[in-house]
């Protein structure tokens, strides 16, 4: 495994992760492959075994790599899955809305846009499991008594099976921070304004169309929903600007 140098850069486990990091992702060392040994990452970069375990730990925080004791141990590539992968994706997506102060408008706009997507596939691929935990969400939303953290959740877990109904991971990988991330700020701004049961209302007609395999008439229901949380969104933080 030939890396490049890195004695002379500052941040030497980082340094060594990423170089470790790309030999993964070109192929060079495939799934289930074993590293080269403490001693002997050692010797190659010439660095300290200290050093080499700290990049190696910062390639297990990313599932990267797994490690096994015992005499046929060591460091090992892991098979990265899409599943595994959603925390780091939702936490991403979660910190660049906070850091980058992202308006609401266009949070929503990416969020819906790229569920619309979704909920063509999901239309014509749905299974009767993910049609069954939208039922059951919906039936949940419509319980007296239900917390605005309850209703929250729950809302976020009948969107997350509309999207995984399209049975295509990359796509359901890709609207993890577009579902987690976003529709909870989402909730955060509309909760003390919205109409649960004209959500509920929404939820039910999209559910009614991925059930009967219509995308258009589950496109235009979304697509209701969609403008309903715009408007109130616009609504509320009308109310909340400072009047002149």
């Amino acid at each position: 495994m030939a890396m490049t140098e890195t004695k002379t850069k500052p941040d030497l486990p980082v340094q060594i992760a990423e170089a470790i990091k790309a030999a993964i992702i070109s192929g060079q060392l495939i799934v289930d492959e074993r590293l080269p040994s403490e001693a002997e990452l050692s010797a190659e970069f010439g660095v300290s075994r200290p050093t080499v375990r700290e990049a190696l730990k910062r390639l297990a925080a990313q599932n990267l790599i797994r490690t096994q004791r015992g005499a046929t141990g060591g460091a090992f590539v892991n098979r990265l899955r899409f599943e595994e992968a959603y925390g780091q994706q939702i936490t991403t997506s979660t910190l660049l809305l906070s850091m980058n102060e992202v308006d609401f408008e266009t949070a929503c706009e990416a969020r819906f846009t790229l569920e619309r997507a979704c909920v063509l596939l999901s239309a014509q691929r749905r299974t009767g499991d993910q049609l069954a935990t939208m039922r059951a969400e919906i039936h949940r939303q419509g319980q007296p008594g239900l917390s605005d953290e309850a209703f929250c959740a729950s809302d976020v877990a009948f969107h997350r099976a509309l999207v995984d109904g399209a049975s295509n991971p990359v796509l359901s990988y890709q609207l993890a921070g577009a579902v987690e991330a976003i529709e909870p700020l989402m909730n955060m701004i509309t909760f003390s304004a919205r109409s649960r049961a004209r959500i509920v209302e929404l939820h039910t007609e999209i559910a009614d169309a991925i059930d009967s395999h219509d995308a258009e008439r589950a496109d235009s229901a979304l697509a209701d929903l969609s403008d309903y949380t715009i408007k109130l969104a616009q609504e509320v933080l009308r109310t909340r600007s400072p009047k002149d």
